[in-house]
């Protein structure tokens, strides 16, 4: 018996024309489409002027777990099944994960129709470092574990994204000005991709006063950069010289390791070993 195949598909995260030739053909050709919502999925084929070929399901949060093996079945007996989103790509804060999971771990084909973003794009659009990043979901919703989170997070050096309730987003911005520092840069992406998309680059801090400052409406994705790279002192780095000195190594190749790696200059971090050296000992 030939296998079927379970597909994940972007759907569009706001201008319908970003959907694919490809998500178009199997939207019309897949012999399940799981949604997460169906009522969204009939109202963004209806904007795309198209037909579902298929039997349309529910997949949500709340069901992801007992569904996974009725879609797998399909798959078994040799049928295509789409897992589509309200926006964006399955799996990425939504559902999907868990009949992915269930698909590898019974050795079923999994393939992916990319397309649109909402993470990405945000990212894209910051003017913040792309080369590396990573994807923080939502923040906890309690101020004592989005204050912990954020602390956790402080001395991340990569771009991080995130997703927020525009009712939060207030909140969340001071939080982070508390656990990042108020200057730190970040972006507030609105409604990306829509008609009345915004994307505002500031300070945390003057985001935190812009956000309580008016009525924020529309899917938020906030973009902050990292942490800045710690600068290493000559004073910082000499203890670590004098003590590989003491341990037997050569002043000079110490003193030369240790500085290219602390970013020091090498002939005042000699100097300043020097100095520490011929100090007399403390009484």
């Amino acid at each position: 018996m030939t296998l079927g195949r379970l597909v994940l598909a972007a759907t569009p995260i706001g201008d319908v024309e970003d959907a694919s030739l490809r998500l178009r053909r199997l939207l019309a050709e897949a012999d399940v489409v799981a949604a997460e919502d169906t009522r969204r999925l009939h109202g963004l084929v209806a904007r795309m002027g198209i037909s579902i070929g298929g039997r349309v399901v529910s997949y949500h949060e709340h069901n992801e777990s007992a569904r996974a093996g009725e879609l797998l079945d399909v798959v078994r007996g040799g049928g295509t099944v789409l897992v589509v989103t309200d926006a964006g790509m399955p799996t990425v804060s939504d559902p999907g994960f868990r009949v992915v999971a269930a698909a590898v771990e019974a050795g079923l084909p999994v393939t992916a129709a990319p397309g649109p973003s909402a993470v990405l794009t945000a990212l894209a659009l910051s003017g913040l470092p792309t080369d590396r990043f990573c994807f923080e979901g939502f923040p906890p919703r309690k101020a004592g574990e989005k204050a912990r989170a954020f602390a956790d997070l402080a001395d991340e050096r990569r771009t991080m994204v995130f997703f927020e309730s525009p009712r939060r987003l207030a909140e969340t911005l001071a939080a982070m000005a508390e656990g990042f520092g108020a200057d730190r840069a970040a972006v507030v992406c609105r409604e990306l991709t829509k008609t009345y998309e915004e994307v505002v680059r500031l300070p945390l801090a003057e985001l935190a006063a812009w956000a309580e400052a008016r009525e924020v409406l529309g899917e938020i994705s906030i973009v902050v950069a990292g942490a800045p790279a710690s600068v290493a002192s000559v004073a910082d780095v000499v203890g670590e010289v004098l003590t590989r000195a003491d341990a037997g190594e050569r002043l000079k190749e110490a003193v030369a390791e240790v500085a290219e790696a602390a970013g020091v200059g090498k002939r005042e971090l000699y100097a300043a070993a020097i100095a520490r050296r011929s100090r007399p000992p403390k009484a």
